[in-house]
């Protein structure tokens, strides 16, 4: 069992609206279907989470609600609902496996474990878990369970921040050093973290988290010197001082920001946003000059369930803002942290899944569209993750490439395909090609060519069958260096196919460079042929594309075709292979070796 402990957080003074569930609901819930009372306030306005199950000491059993802030006249709140105001706590929140049962019993034996040698001490404030908890929450969230643990306030240093109390801590300029910054005299993170912590004891309840930088702000140095950087900097201080909705705010290293915010509807905070950025946009000593920003805005129901961890998510949204030209606020999502989360975790568990032979590979024919027989195959992978569920390349192919894992994929995919093929020369049927993916990054693995060769060569395979894809669109940084692998391969019997041609952005000169077999048009030139949307242009660039393809004598392959009218005018077009479900879906090798050899 993994048990991610995720961070201490506060709650102030709130209501919990709240149903009192039958055994089926609670048991729905933890399976991911919510209560249908609850469905229309999921995300609303003023609510601290998500619907979640609440364990409260005076209860005689667990109820379903949740959480708003009390007495805030622009809340619509559930009326029709029960209802019970919870007092502010301080609680650790923990996340656990999605296949965990859940009891009462089972979430004391997490906490009287983790009390054994907690170890997450915050930097202003201490607390214990508490030994009977007045209320423990429990939120299912994209198969995951988030579990708040009451606990007990030891120690509060945070307060002589907040209340200006050096003498407590230490000596005035040790206060200095440590809260403020030196260039603007502003705030520093250090000050912001003990508001994140202990909001509540400068009377903040609730607030949405801002963190932004200055784009280009290395420009602003080099071209104009520190002092006119420096001016921008005490412009945003300045800026955030005065606006009305900021409660606190810092420098927090460099030319990053960070601000704790009201909570306002987020069209209204990302209008209050981008006037105060565009307030902020000119540089003094060159009107000319425009500043751009770029902020990770995280709203307020993300921002008090994240607690002291906020920041990392403020900058998770603000690092998405790619665009140097125009001012970026880019709002926290799930989806965000889920996708970092999750591509963290495979990567982690990459290993064990090879280790469990969770990698499946499916063979997808192609056939010649003239004679109507086979032609061969494409290898596609699939994760048969865990033994439960089948992912589709797009849930893990981008992360494996990313960091790096994307070579053991290629391999199990070579492997799979070659163990295949020996399996079929043994009982002496005939061989047709299989084409197979070879990612972009491995294009720089040293002894690429000779790794691959030794796989073939293990099970008596001509390299001859052996189709190495590239995609066109992936793009790459030398191209010189691509062709000098690609010439390789060729030299050593294998086949090259071009994947996605017409979506990259691979120049026709590079075409001519490079030692290809087959150029596959992509799905997207397909879809519209012989269909109601079809149009002249479209037949016009697929008809050029097959005669470039056979002029420079390559095998033209069309790949998506699923209907017998696109099949027959891609053939009265001049194409030669197809590959798409008219003729099959991708399927499993056993299936392919019994359907189609």
């Amino acid at each position: 069992m993994f048990i991610n402990k995720l961070n201490q957080l506060y709650k102030p003074k709130r209501i919990l609206y709240y149903i009192i569930p039958t055994e089926e609901e609670i048991s729905d819930y933890y399976k991911g279907i919510m209560p249908e009372a609850l469905k229309p306030y999921v995300n609303a306005f003023g609510t601290y989470d998500i619907p979640g199950v609440f364990l409260i000491h005076s209860f005689e059993k667990e109820v379903i609600g949740i959480e708003y802030r009390i007495n805030d006249s622009r809340i619509s709140y559930p009326s029709e609902l029960k209802s019970i105001e919870l007092e502010e706590k301080f609680f650790y929140s923990v996340e656990l496996d999605e296949e965990i049962k859940i009891t009462k019993g089972f979430i004391q034996g997490v906490f009287d474990s983790i009390a054994k040698d907690d170890d997450a001490h915050r930097l202003y404030s201490d607390f214990s878990i508490q030994d009977n908890p007045n209320i423990i929450e429990v939120f299912s969230d994209f198969k995951k369970m988030r579990i708040l643990y009451e606990g007990t306030l030891e120690k509060d240093s945070a307060q002589y921040v907040i209340n200006k109390d050096p003498q407590s801590l230490d000596k005035n300029r040790l206060y200095n050093l440590a809260f403020y910054d030196s260039i603007t005299g502003h705030y520093n993170w250090n000050h912001l973290v003990a508001f994140l912590e202990m909001p509540q004891n400068k009377g903040i309840t609730d607030y949405a988290f801002v963190h932004f930088d200055i784009k280009e702000f290395r420009v602003i140095n080099e071209v104009y010197g520190h002092i006119a950087a420096n001016r921008v900097l005490c412009n945003v201080v300045e800026a955030m001082n005065n606006a009305d909705f900021v409660y606190e705010s810092a420098r927090c290293h460099n030319d990053n920001f960070a601000m704790m915010i009201k909570d306002m509807p987020e069209e209204e905070t990302i209008e209050k946003l981008q006037k105060f950025f565009d307030r902020l946009s000119h540089l003094p000593e060159d009107p000319n000059y425009k500043i751009f920003y770029r902020c990770g805005f995280v709203p307020m129901q993300k921002a008090m369930s994240l607690g002291n961890r906020v920041a990392d998510a403020g900058k998770m949204a603000q690092a998405l803002g790619q665009n140097h030209n125009k001012t970026e606020i880019i709002t926290y999502s799930d989806k965000m942290h889920n996708d970092i989360s999750w591509g963290n975790y495979i990567k982690a568990y990459v290993e064990t899944a090879i280790e469990n032979d969770e990698f499946v590979v499916y063979l997808q024919p192609k056939f010649d569209i003239h004679k109507e027989v086979l032609k061969g195959a494409e290898a596609l992978i699939r994760w048969n993750y865990k033994n439960k569920e089948f992912l589709s390349p797009g849930r893990f192919i981008p992360f494996f490439e990313k960091d790096g894992s994307i070579g053991k994929i290629d391999d199990i995919v070579l492997k799979k395909v070659c163990e295949a093929l020996a399996r079929w020369k043994s009982e002496g049927k005939k061989l047709y090609p299989v084409s197979i993916n070879l990612s972009r990054n491995r294009m720089y693995d040293k002894d690429l060519i000779s790794h691959l060769s030794s796989i073939v060569d293990e099970y008596g395979i001509d390299h001859n069958i052996i189709d190495f894809e590239l995609t066109e669109s992936a793009g790459y940084d030398n191209t010189d260096h691509m062709i000098n692998v690609l010439e390789e391969l060729r030299a050593a019997g294998y086949k090259i196919s071009m994947d996605d041609f017409g979506t990259g952005y691979s120049s026709l000169s590079l075409l001519t460079k490079m030692p290809l077999d087959t150029l596959k048009i992509d799905k997207s030139f397909v879809d519209n042929v012989s269909t109601a949307s079809e149009r002249e242009e479209d037949i016009i660039v697929v008809k050029h594309i097959i005669t470039l393809a056979k002029e420079l004598g390559f095998t033209c392959l069309a790949e998506g075709a699923e209907s017998k009218p696109q099949v027959d005018r891609l053939r009265d077009l001049g194409c030669e292979v197809i590959q798409g479900y008219y003729y099959s879906k991708p399927i499993p090798i056993d299936e392919y070796d019994k359907k189609y050899l």
